[in-house]
């Protein structure tokens, strides 16, 4: 694999168990540092299912996926969970935010399963309640809400924000945002892609994003159609 793809995906195929049919047959997709790639694709055509191989949750029946230099579908499931903790950082549909932490103790959570996560904060010479807060306030505007609070008593644009703060932390170099912006208004979602790009350029991160809203693609250097991608299944 080229040192410059961050993920490279080669006849990777993939059916859910007990099925026949593949919900996925990938020739090949590639995504360079610093292309941040658009993935568009209606509701249910598997674009989750590319992304949870992408992260290694699920593995290929065959073929090869890389992500920074590691091939996932090779290695055990501890060693892929381990890459995932420490390379990728996810914002999810539902931002999956633990209800019982507060919003900080969201954003700090990559640091308890990730050392070399911690160890890049580290290294850049602050402390991850620092780096958080500094995430937190850009994303916010340094309008930050009261951090201490219980995080489901947040609104659902100030969780977003919570959860792409916690994706940023300790500068994974692959953020995989899955539908981020479905449940935001016309205005809300803009600022929020905004603010995305803003931070993922400034901690170096390279962003895919997957979305069945158009309005979106225009911002990123890379648009796919998921089919495009998806080859091998006739949808």
């Amino acid at each position: 694999m080229p040192d410059d793809n961050l993920v490279f995906l080669h006849n990777a195929k993939f059916r859910w168990p007990g099925e026949v049919r593949e919900i996925l047959s990938i020739p090949e997709f590639t995504i360079e540092r610093g292309q941040n790639t658009f993935i568009q694709g209606p509701s249910g055509s598997g674009k989750s299912t590319l992304l949870n191989l992408i992260g290694g949750v699920i593995q290929p029946q065959s073929g090869t996926v890389f992500v920074a230099g590691n091939e996932l579908s090779r290695i055990s499931t501890s060693a892929c969970d381990r890459v995932r903790a420490n390379e990728l950082g996810f914002i999810f549909q539902q931002f999956n935010l633990i209800p019982y932490l507060n919003a900080l103790e969201n954003v700090l959570l990559p640091c308890e399963f990730s050392r070399v996560r911690k160890q890049r904060i580290l290294d850049a010479g602050e402390t991850p309640p620092e780096q958080a807060e500094k995430i937190l306030g850009a994303l916010f505007q340094n309008q930050v809400p009261d951090l201490t609070r219980p995080v489901y008593t947040l609104s659902v644009g100030q969780q977003q924000r919570v959860a792409a703060a916690r994706a940023l932390l300790g500068s994974p170099p692959l953020i995989v945002a899955d539908e981020p912006t479905s449940s935001l208004d016309y205005d809300n979602r803009q600022l929020f892609m905004d603010l995305l790009f803003r931070q993922c350029e400034n901690y170096g991160a390279t962003l895919l994003f997957v979305s069945h809203d158009p309005t979106l693609k225009d911002r990123f250097s890379i648009v796919l159609d998921f089919e495009a991608i998806n080859l091998g299944v006739k949808q």
